[in-house]
């Protein structure tokens, strides 16, 4: 017998591990991955508004400096997500859907979940320190607030619908940093906000509606709120968000002098309009980034939205 068939029979069934070593890794992978939220990086595209509505997205410099900030407000918000799960495992295993994450399901191992979570921050903050030192202060103060969230701020009325738009807040004021903006107008902060705290209710009244009676087994804090009472604030937020960005269209300095903005403000009516179609007669809104996403006539009106801003903005 050979040498080589010597090793062979010495190591019985290694010809067979790897193959298993490998799809285990690679399921784990993918499982991280989901954990990770990618269909939720879209929220970070509000870090794109800045550069948009201060008259810059064509410098190619500032359009790249965007997007890396884009880049890490989407790895950090997976940190997030990850710290999230591993904070609500015995919560998610009770709740229809987010029993099939993969921490609440076993299909990621916490002290994976850990690691992972633990090396995206020691990649990301540094990098943001790299590339702006103002936008890494705003990128650890969004981490720093998101992790209060898990622990303790979500058990918190309103104030947990609250830190979810201090969270969209934050993003632009990211995207602030990295342009240095110079006409950014202040009603777009407020506008940015209540359109969050719209997506926010608009979610808490969608888990109601889903869990029913056992919606505070899954989340304490559902036991604080009530279909009227959810639907006042809605409503508020709705009325007040159509006024600020109203007045957006016609006091913002760096606007055409013909207010051609208010052009637009049928797009964000029909917008609102269409969501609260969806939260009110389809019963959904649990998830506001995939439902953007996924219903085509929203989806539309968002993409012809962004177009007329840029063709105000930039072509009139």
């Amino acid at each position: 017998m050979s040498n080589n068939e010597q090793l062979q029979v010495g190591r019985p069934g290694s010809n067979a591990a790897a193959p298993a070593q490998r799809r285990s890794a690679a399921v784990t992978a993918r499982a991280l991955l989901k954990t990770m939220r990618p269909k939720q990086w879209t929220k970070n595209a509000v870090v794109f508004a800045p550069l948009i509505f201060d008259e810059k997205l064509f410098q190619p410099a500032l359009l790249a400096r965007t997007f890396l900030a884009f880049a890490l407000f989407c790895l950090i918000s997976s940190t997030v997500y990850i710290i999230n799960d591993l904070a609500d495992i015995e919560n998610d295993r009770l709740h229809p859907k987010k029993r099939e994450r993969p921490l609440a399901s076993g299909a990621l191992s916490p002290r994976v979940a850990i690691a992972a979570a633990a090396l995206f921050i020691l990649i990301s903050i540094p990098a943001a320190l790299w590339l702006d030192g103002g936008f890494s202060l705003i990128l650890f103060g969004y981490l720093l607030l998101n992790v209060a969230y898990s622990f303790y701020l979500k058990h918190l009325v309103i104030i947990d619908v609250l830190v979810i738009a201090a969270g969209f807040l934050l993003r632009v004021a990211g995207g602030v940093a990295v342009v240095g903006v110079e006409r950014f107008s202040p009603w777009l902060y407020l506008v940015v906000t209540l359109g969050a705290l719209f997506l926010g209710f608009g979610k808490r009244r969608h888990e109601l509606l889903l869990l029913e009676d056992g919606a505070d087994a899954h989340r304490a804090i559902l036991a604080e709120y009530t279909l009227p009472f959810l639907d006042q604030l809605i409503a508020l937020v709705t009325s007040t968000m159509v006024i600020a960005y109203s007045l957006y269209t016609f006091s913002a300095p760096n606007l055409p002098d013909n207010h051609a903005m208010m052009l637009t403000i049928p797009f964000v009516l029909y917008g609102l309009f269409r969501y609260l179609y969806l939260i009110h007669v389809k019963k959904e809104g649990g998830a506001p980034d995939e439902l953007l996403l996924s219903d085509k006539p929203l989806l539309a009106t968002g993409i012809l939205w962004v177009l007329a801003v840029i063709v105000v903005l930039y072509v009139w």
